[in-house]
């Protein structure tokens, strides 16, 4: 006869069907056994709880913490507050499909990241048994939008009717930091003697207090502050105008572009310059190198350049 113990298949010859069947039924008192599988029965928020201090004493930042949160607070939504012995693989494949048919596959995908750190500690700490699966889904690699020199001068000067909105795409361009953090920056967050920004993440919660900017874009951040009201706390009074954004793009002859797409431009000009993925990665506070590359970076562009150095006439 044969079973299945911790995802491993055995099997055992018995003479009789009579010791088969006797086997059979001690084996799966055993399989059923928290005492023969060690499993420790615990329900869901005192496995959330324990997952969050442990990875803290890991070291793990508020940021990653956050999103492993937001992650398993969206499973908790779809599958129910489930016990350590409720969590199986037909649960976690219910939550990617109905996951699925709410967002894009790169968020699903980071979910299930998530959710598999989380079955990992699980494991470890002897709340979850068996051999759960979750593999990440294949996603089509689709070109990264950027914009090159030519097209950033002609989305500039078609912005120029609107101040705002052009420091905005400056910010964008050259610091890669998102149109909400742009939003959220205070006069008093801006350095100009050490051309650097006080900034904080709202989407992942990481703090840069001291993030660089070059001088080009510190000194038109000046010329539109110089405008502003005395008593103006906030760099912007008003909110992202859409109208204006659309305006700007069909101007400049820009068709499905978006805001953050300029934050992709930003990733992309680094790295057809030679900045180190690692550099680039700290700019943008992505939690990994494989996003920074694979979702944000346009290199493109500089693939001639990259062959023309290869030393074929030492071959020939």
């Amino acid at each position: 006869m044969g079973w299945y113990e911790s995802g491993i298949r055995k099997a055992k010859a018995l003479p009789t069907k009579e010791l088969a069947e006797h086997f059979k039924q001690i084996k799966y008192t055993q399989l059923n056994s928290d005492v023969f599988t060690g499993q420790v029965v615990a329900d869901w928020q005192q496995m959330l709880d324990e997952f969050r201090e442990s990875k803290k004493v890991q070291g793990v930042t508020e940021g990653t913490l956050y999103e492993h949160s937001l992650s398993l607070r969206n499973f908790e939504r779809i599958v129910g507050k489930c016990n350590s012995k409720q969590i199986t693989q037909n649960v976690i494949d219910k939550f990617i499909l109905e996951r699925g048919t709410e967002v894009q596959r790169t968020t699903l995908n980071k979910d299930i990241r998530n959710i598999k750190t989380f079955v990992i500690w699980c494991r470890e700490h002897r709340y979850l048994n068996g051999n759960l699966k979750l593999k990440e889904l294949k996603i089509e690699e689709r070109p990264v939008k950027s914009l090159n020199d030519t097209q950033i001068k002609k989305l500039l000067n078609a912005a120029t009717p609107y101040p705002a909105i052009k420091i905005r795409i400056m910010l964008a361009l050259g610091t890669g930091l998102r149109r909400g953090d742009i939003d959220a920056i205070k006069i008093s967050d801006i350095d100009f003697e050490k051309n650097c920004i006080a900034t904080k993440s709202k989407k992942t919660k990481k703090n840069m207090w001291s993030r660089p900017v070059s001088a080009e874009v510190m000194s038109q951040l000046s010329k539109y502050i110089h405008n502003l009201d005395a008593t103006q706390e906030k760099l912007f009074r008003t909110k992202f105008a859409y109208r204006q954004w659309r305006k700007i793009c069909k101007k400049s002859g820009l068709t499905d572009f978006r805001f953050h797409d300029l934050r992709k431009t930003f990733c992309s000009l680094l790295a057809q310059n030679g900045v180190s993925t690692a550099v680039t990665q700290r700019l943008l506070e992505h939690s990994s190198p494989n996003l920074t590359n694979k979702v944000y970076t346009n290199v493109d562009p500089v693939l001639r350049i990259a062959i023309e150095k290869l030393p074929v006439c030492n071959w020939l």
